[in-house]
């Protein structure tokens, strides 16, 4: 069974359109241990929400899949990169991203307003005040319910 998540991306930076144009991108940069772990959680095939965070409004732009396992980001090495972690070793990194490509993007936006106010949704994280967590598990039933609100529709097989 595959697990399902929410991987947020200030547009501005890195938006759905660009992941479509580009057809596969490492998801680099994230600097928080739970994000890491939940990353380093992931297996081949796991799908994911992409969610345009900072922005207004906030929601879900569009779906992607996981194509490579975590592995250590090279930016942590980098003095010149703004993710750049000088405790950071190379033979004991401790930054990892995950490879993404797209499945489609959203026909429908979702806001962040939308998914807090729908009833389905209650428990999901990105609803929860205070949590800013870049990479967050999503339930199957928050999945599909997601999905459905985006008129996102996955093939069969």
């Amino acid at each position: 069974m595959p697990k399902y998540w929410l991987m947020k991306s200030e547009p501005d930076v890195y938006s759905m359109d660009m992941l479509a144009r580009d057809g596969k991108q490492n998801w680099d940069g994230v600097r928080n241990y739970t994000a890491r772990n939940n990353m380093r959680a992931m297996a081949l095939g796991d799908l994911a929400l992409f969610y345009h965070s900072s922005c207004e409004p906030p929601g879900v732009a569009g779906l992607m899949r996981i194509s490579k396992l975590a592995h250590p980001d090279p930016s942590q090495f980098d003095p010149k990169s703004p993710y750049y972690d000088a405790k950071s070793k190379r033979e004991a990194p401790r930054w990892d991203m995950v490879t993404v490509e797209p499945v489609q993007k959203a026909p429908t936006f979702v806001t962040l307003a939308e998914l807090k106010a729908d009833p389905k949704l209650e428990g999901m994280v990105v609803r929860e005040r205070g949590v800013r967590l870049s990479v967050q598990p999503v339930t199957p039933q928050h999945f599909a319910r997601v999905l459905d609100l985006a008129g996102l529709r996955l093939k069969k097989g």
